[in-house]
């Protein structure tokens, strides 16, 4: 919930340097996106450990139930054909 004197809240997520995947590191406020993105350098990337910055309004990510856990996840556990373990792999690509 945000008063009219408070700016929207920000989710701010950086990719490192050596990672492949964005990270969600913190949240700040700020009145618009280019705002965000500024602050997101500056309170989340100081020591230049970042090569790119995500921010997305709070409001606007839609999450799971976690009580609706079953429904989404259990049913992978009955194809066993999408677990890596059941492939052989072979001698020549057996560095994976």
């Amino acid at each position: 919930m945000t008063t009219e004197n408070e700016w929207p809240l920000w989710e701010v997520f950086v990719r490192s340097k050596a990672g492949l995947d964005h990270k969600h590191c913190g949240s700040l406020h700020a009145a618009d996106s280019k705002m965000a993105i500024q602050m997101a350098r500056d309170v989340y990337t100081r020591r230049q450990e970042g090569c790119s910055v995500w921010v997305v309004r709070s409001e606007q990510i839609v999450a799971s139930d976690p009580g609706d856990k079953d429904m989404y996840f259990d049913p992978a556990e009955d194809k066993v054909y999408r677990h890596p373990t059941f492939y052989v792999l072979p001698k020549a690509v057996d560095h994976m």
